[in-house]
């Protein structure tokens, strides 16, 4: 099996026209039963596969996966044993596979004793709080989210519905949309590194904006969004940012971008939507 059940749930098995149904492909009726998710070169006769990068196309007629995933100009390359699951976007489909076998933990409703819930926040009682966790007054908090252990909110921060917060992260002066992911570690809304250098030595400047996280938007562990200084750091709805990425105060990042790991984006600088950032990338001030 390519997931361990001890640290994956488990669903299924589903018969083929299930799992075609949600790769949103087709597929010849057969009666075939399917049992689980894994690569090419290690699935057997109940698993599901998929091919959509051909330099692994020399595993494909050695499979003996009971279905493949594949586009249609390779279906002819299956192995006879196998059924194929046709698609113009394979790699997709199997994203939507593997959810229906294994789905993400359900929410469990309710708020750790040792978390400290501080008076005037507003938690939805469908959320789940962990251990140690620290809710500032005037925190208001969606249906839906959990929030991880040890993690601390900071005061008036709004958090949208079905959010993730992991473990350690910290939240200040922020406005976070629906279905946002901040993985363990995350610091959102700290100072910006903003100061002025005078003859006494340095200076600070306020730093005065917020960080504005639009829905849909995952940020990789260990990444850090400064607030704004003279406007708001926004990041765009739907954009995935990589682990240890640092963006500093006022950036804008449009929608839908993907931000590598190691990349640092300057203070101020501007990047429209859709925009790919590789890893180690600096973004100096546009």
């Amino acid at each position: 099996m390519m997931a361990d059940s001890r640290f994956f749930e488990k669903r299924g098995p589903f018969d083929l026209a299930t799992v075609a149904s949600c790769a949103r492909g087709s597929a010849i009726s057969k009666d075939l039963v399917l049992t689980g998710v894994a690569t090419l070169q290690t699935a057997g006769p109940s698993d599901i596969s998929f091919l959509d990068n051909r330099r692994y196309l020399a595993f494909l007629g050695k499979s003996l996966a009971g279905a493949i995933i594949v586009h249609p100009d390779l279906q002819s390359d299956l192995p006879p044993s196998a059924a194929a699951i046709v698609t113009i976007e394979p790699y997709a489909a199997w994203a939507r596979v593997c959810a229906l076998f294994h789905p993400e933990s359900l929410v469990s409703p309710g708020v750790h004793p040792s978390a400290i819930i501080e008076e005037g926040a507003s938690i939805d009682p469908s959320c789940e709080v962990g251990p140690n966790v620290v809710i500032s007054s005037g925190v208001v908090i969606g249906a839906g989210c959990v929030i991880g252990a040890g993690s601390v909110i900071g005061r008036a921060v709004v958090i949208g519905r079905d959010c993730k917060i992991g473990a350690q992260t910290t939240v200040s002066h922020a406005i976070i949309g629906s279905r946002v992911e901040l993985f363990p570690g995350v610091r959102i809304g700290q100072e910006g590194f903003g100061f002025a250098a005078t003859a006494e030595g340095f200076l600070g400047v306020a730093q005065l904006g917020l960080v504005v996280i639009e829905d849909d938007v995952k940020v990789g562990a260990n990444t850090t969004i400064d607030r704004g200084s003279a406007r708001d750091t926004v990041i765009g709805a739907g954009t995935r940012i990589d682990n240890l990425v640092q963006i500093g105060h006022n950036v804008v990042l449009g929608r839908q971008c993907v931000v590598v790991a190691q990349v640092g984006i300057a203070g101020s600088t501007t990047v429209g939507d859709f925009a790919r950032i590789g890893g180690k990338r600096q973004l100096p001030v546009t």
